[in-house]
């Protein structure tokens, strides 16, 4: 077996490299899958020119994938080494709470479209939300979800989850560089577009 000095993660596992292929896939998937809609209304095609029909069935696929990998994740942990100093179940219930009101929170704010790529489908919001969550972070749903990866890791007691861990923050962080600047860019290109609108108009 490979595992880190003291037993604390076994690399010889395949549920762990499952789990992070899983990890790395889903935000792969939907920054390819909305920039093709973007660009080209793929999507929107498929659903004969109705965009929120479309939006829809990504927002169902990408939380259908979120279950799939989170139930990897489970899986991987259960299957790595039990180490009783990593185990803190008090410590693990309150990053569990903190990640899912964050999560939660989000998509109260947010809604279906506003959650799932729906500025990318052309669908977008009247104005930035600022209250909670987003008045603590600007991506609340991705850093929610890290936290609850490593509470869960902490529940059960398992160093491997707080390694995945680090690899969700890590994806999260890449996928914000790709996706901030391109859906500020679609807002801006919005506003451009209702200035001149308003000055045709005046």
């Amino acid at each position: 077996m490979s595992q880190l000095p003291g037993g604390l993660i076994d690399f010889s596992q395949n549920s762990l490299y499952f789990s992070a292929l899983a990890i790395a896939f889903n935000p792969t998937f939907w920054n390819i899958v909305a920039r093709q809609e973007y660009h080209n209304k793929t999507l929107t095609r498929l659903f004969n020119g109705n965009s929120l029909r479309a939006c829809y069935a990504l927002a169902l696929t990408i939380f259908s994938l979120g279950l799939f990998r989170d139930a990897l994740y489970e899986r991987a942990i259960r299957h790595q080494p039990f180490v009783p100093a990593f185990h803190h179940p008090y410590i693990a219930y309150v990053l569990l709470a903190i990640g899912n009101t964050l999560v939660l929170a989000s998509y109260y704010a947010l809604g279906v479209t506003g959650t799932f790529l729906g500025d990318y489908f052309g669908i977008l919001m009247d104005e930035p939300v600022t209250g909670f969550p987003f008045n603590i972070t600007s991506a609340p749903m991705y850093w929610g979800s890290t936290i609850s990866f490593l509470g869960t890791s902490l529940l059960y007691g398992r160093p491997a989850g707080a390694l995945l861990t680090t690899q969700v923050s890590l994806v999260y962080l890449g996928a914000l560089q790709f996706e901030d600047p391109f859906t500020s860019q679609i807002y801006a290109k919005r506003d451009k577009g209702d200035k001149k609108g308003k000055k045709r108009s005046m």
